[in-house]
């Protein structure tokens, strides 16, 4: 076989393997069965435990993109939606506040969140630092795209 016919016969090749490749991709689900889309439903609620991520971050980007930011009232959440407000209670206190969600987390599998430094010094849990606490979504967040 000449060169001519070699480059002929790897660029059918390439051109099949690619679209192969291609094809593979778009026949994937679009998300695992492990891991369920969350709608903000506004009836949704759960009890589980969280816990507060702290000054060390701040300024570092979160999933949603934007920095963490110690003073603002907002969370991390698993699987809800980024702007997805929430109401968490501290029932050991009474203790609520509104968190927006921003970020995704916690990795540990006992816990449903972790919450800003504001948000943890307004529930009353700075030291203990892991608290079990009712979520109850309330709605969504009026978010500007940037």
């Amino acid at each position: 076989m000449n060169t001519t016919g070699l480059r002929c016969a790897v660029a059918v090749a390439v051109l099949v393997l690619h679209t192969a490749c291609a094809y593979a991709q778009t026949a994937a689900p679009a998300a695992p069965a492990s891991a369920p889309a969350v709608a903000a439903d506004t009836t949704a609620s759960e009890t589980k435990k969280l816990a507060w991520y702290g000054r060390k971050f701040a300024g570092r980007p979160t999933a949603s993109g934007e920095r963490y930011n110690p003073d603002a009232l907002t969370m991390a959440h698993k699987t809800l939606p980024f702007g997805t407000l929430v109401k968490v209670t501290n029932p050991t206190n009474n203790k609520s506040v509104t968190l927006r969600v921003n970020d995704r987390g916690p990795t540990q599998a006992d816990r449903i969140g972790d919450v800003s430094y504001a948000a943890a010094r307004k529930l009353g849990m700075l030291k203990s630092g892991v608290i079990e606490a009712e979520l109850v979504v309330i709605g969504t967040a009026n978010t500007k795209k940037r």
